[in-house]
């Protein structure tokens, strides 16, 4: 029996499946998501929190896209930091602690407020292709649903098995069943498949917490949004969290539980997050530190219940119990729900092309924790570019693709499709080469526009961008032209424990010493706040301008550098292009080469074992 027709077919109601829909629905196409809990959209499977180092700035870009995450996290924040103040604001990026439940109800509503997305709760056993095309879905209660093209988005539910000591249990998450077909459908085809790992630590009862122990750690009292266009209010009550450390006594109770955990018994054969690791193997690892930094997360605005950040775990419950308890200010903690880890499949990302959509089968897409990544913020990520791909190549329109220097989301889908993962990834800033373009602060201005053309983010959004480039243009020009006297200034410079002028000097000229803020030269010059053409961004275009003027000779040589790179984008190569025919080539380079086949020269630059010899003989036989 057909079931329906649907121009996009999601599958899995996680971050990058909620993205991908959404994405592909507002667009224009018919869409459906199918989940196997409608309950748990969008659930926090690990930690209450968005954002954090990098991650963070690919939130900020999601939103600029048009995406929610953003705007969802910002509705139920109840703590928000800025991380990283203290360095360059390259390195800034936002956090915030969520209410779990609250985070999924307002996903679902959301998603259920778009007139082109339907939503069914089923489990999919078979993709449908037809002529190397994915064509819909067979799900397990026998219903066909066709459509014309298809976004896999499985996250951890790919033939899950759950760990807590030598207890396994088949699962996505804990108590959810798996999806345990579309493996054995996809290798047959030809697709290449692996086994990866992740976990999650124990949740606590805050009422048998002794904060008075620990150190408390406050949220940011200003500045506590994500998303750049949300007018919505966050009434929500903020929580603190806690620090807390390990100790010598919990590490000698870990230490003799290991014969018990399936990471190093050998029950568990895949690779963990390196970035991430378990409790077991960072006292395995970090054998000669005396202690390991522990965050005390609240999971919700009004529940009782914690999240044991750097307390991951697979160890039996037993020996769980008696290591929290040597903790200080955990000495009669309660737990909730163990730690543990859980086993699943991926697929090599090498073979998707820049899209997301695969090789082997057209019109088949995936994102998330299917192409070997980890985190809710890339996987989101993936999903809105899977989505928008989706609308657009069934609509015959050209690729939607964001470049390395345009995006962290553009430098972690590169990452995937060029070099392949061999344990789950996770982005960092030190991962992207033009850091000071890829600012938290200017993702609105380096991507709302571009989103804008291909017809997601909306009028108002793109006319919002225009008044706040216009803003942060009419300050700098101000800046550079206007000059201050000696005596309208030098008192703030006194203050300020540097040198005072003794004519007068540029505002441009001021702003750039370092101990000088731009919000201490508007207190002085009222003229500066008239620029802005809208009063209630003024705080993020001060921000925005500041980082401008100060860092401009960094930004301007960034950019130099990123549009040579450009010309390399630009030198498109064929997918069926047979590098065995230049003898030229080193062998490593015709064997990656054939294996990856990257769609421009710059890809192939990238490629490891790939060296400027090689590109320089492409070069010559591409005739440039």
């Amino acid at each position: 029996m057909i079931f329906s027709e649907y121009d996009i077919i999601v599958i899995g109601g996680g971050h990058a499946g909620c993205e991908a829909a959404a994405a592909a629905a507002n667009l224009g196409s018919h869409t459906l998501l199918i989940t196997m809990d409608m309950n748990k959209i969008a659930q926090m499977s690990c930690n209450p929190a968005i954002g954090g180092i990098a991650k963070g700035q690919i939130v900020r870009e999601i939103d600029a896209l048009g995406g929610y995450t953003g705007i969802i996290t910002d509705r139920t924040t109840i703590q928000f930091r800025m991380l990283n103040k203290s360095k360059g604001p390259a390195m800034w990026s936002p956090r915030a602690q969520c209410d779990r439940v609250k985070f999924s109800i307002s996903w679902r509503e959301q998603l259920e407020k778009i007139e082109k997305l339907d939503i069914l709760q089923d489990n999919v056993k078979k993709i449908i292709i037809k002529n190397n095309n994915a064509n819909g879905v067979v799900t397990q209660n026998g219903i066909k649903i066709l459509s014309k093209a298809v976004v896999l988005c499985n996250g951890t539910f790919l033939n899950g098995l759950i760990h807590i000591g030598i207890n396994k249990i088949n699962g996505g998450r804990i108590n959810e069943q798996i999806s345990n077909n579309i493996t054995n459908q996809l290798k047959k085809i030809g697709f290449i498949s692996g086994r990866m790992k992740t976990g999650t630590p124990p949740r606590i009862d805050g009422r048998t917490i002794e904060f008075d122990k620990m150190i408390e750690q406050k949220g940011d009292i200003e500045n506590n949004k994500f998303s750049f266009f949300s007018k919505q209010k966050n009434n929500l009550k903020q929580r603190s969290c806690y620090i807390t450390y390990t100790n010598k006594n919990v590490h000698d109770i870990l230490s003799k539980g290991l014969k018990y955990s399936p990471l190093y018994n050998g029950t568990i054969k895949s690779v963990g997050p390196r970035y991430c690791p378990s409790i077991e193997t960072k006292i395995k690892i970090f054998s000669e530190k005396e202690k390991h930094q522990i965050f005390i997360e609240p999971e919700g605005e009004n529940t009782y219940e914690y999240y044991i950040n750097g307390f991951s775990t697979s160890l039996p419950i037993d020996i769980q119990i008696n290591a929290i308890h040597k903790i200080v200010g955990l000495e009669n903690a309660r737990i909730l729900r163990p730690g543990y880890a859980i086993e699943y499949d991926y697929f090599d990302p090498i073979q998707l092309n820049n899209t997301l959509e695969t090789k082997i089968i057209n019109n088949l897409y995936f994102a998330g924790q299917i192409n070997g990544t980890t985190g809710y913020e890339e996987a989101a990520g993936q999903g809105l570019i899977a989505g928008i791909n989706a609308y657009l190549k069934i609509n015959n329109k050209p690729p939607f693709i964001l470049n390395r220097n345009e995006a962290y989301i553009g430098v972690l889908i590169d990452d995937l499709i060029t070099k392949g993962v061999d344990e789950p990834y996770r982005m960092f800033t030190s991962r992207a080469e033009y850091r000071i373009l890829l600012r938290q602060d200017n993702a609105d201005r380096r991507l709302t526009k571009k989103s804008y053309d291909i017809g997601l983010a909306k009028k108002d959004r793109f006319q919002l961008i225009n008044k706040k480039q216009n803003s942060i243009n009419n300050i700098i020009k101000y800046f550079k032209n206007k000059s201050i006297e000696p005596s309208i200034i030098n008192s703030l410079l006194v203050e300020k424990n540097t040198n005072i002028i003794n004519q007068k000097t540029k505002l441009y000229d001021i702003l750039l010493r370092p101990q000088i803020s731009i919000n201490e030269i508007i207190n002085i010059d009222s003229n500066i706040e008239k620029l802005i053409e809208n009063i209630k961004m003024k705080n993020e275009i001060y921000e925005s301008t500041e980082i401008e003027m100060k860092y401009e000779g960094y930004i301007s040589k960034e950019n130099i550098i990123s549009e040579k790179i450009k010309r390399l984008e630009n030198i498109e190569i064929k997918a069926d292009f047979d590098y065995n025919l230049i003898n030229s080539l080193s062998t490593e380079a015709k064997q990656k080469l054939n294996r990856i086949k990257p769609s421009t020269l710059a890809q192939a630059a990238r490629i490891s074992g790939v060296s400027p010899a090689d590109i320089n003989v492409l070069l010559v036989y591409l005739g440039r």
